[in-house]
Order: C-alpha cells, then sequence, then structure tokens
C-alpha cells in the first residue's frame, strides 16, 4: 500500500494519533503535515531546477623572465 505500511499498521498509527492528539486536533495535525509535505516538495524540485554554478576562471597575464 504505502512503501511496505499495511492496512493494520496505517489503523493502529491513527488510532495512536486520535489518542495523542485528540478529534478536536487531529484535522489540524494534518494539515501542518500536508503542508510542510508541500513546502518540503516545492524547495527539492527548486533545487533540482536551478543550474548549477557557473565555474569563473580568471586568466593572469605571467610574463617569462629572461
Amino acid at each position: 500500500m504505502f512503501g511496505g505500511i499495511g492496512m493494520w499498521e496505517l489503523l493502529l498509527i491513527l488510532v495512536i494519533a486520535l489518542v495523542v492528539f485528540g478529534p478536536g486536533k487531529l484535522p489540524d495535525v494534518g494539515r501542518a503535515l500536508g503542508k510542510s509535505i508541500h513546502e518540503f516538495k516545492k524547495a527539492t524540485t527548486t533545487v533540482t531546477e536551478e543550474e548549477p554554478p557557473k565555474r569563473i576562471v580568471e586568466k593572469t597575464d605571467v610574463k617569462e623572465e629572461s
């Protein structure tokens, strides 16, 4: 289902979250988690779309002394 998590494991996680946060706060916690995942995905895609930094090579005049 979700990367190796079966139906019973998912149900257990949801029950534990309901007990810990309560029915009033659970939608707010889910909303905050969803927003943070969305922002993380957005940040990782913008990093991969940027161009790699260009390498600046300065030429110096080297005079040979004879």
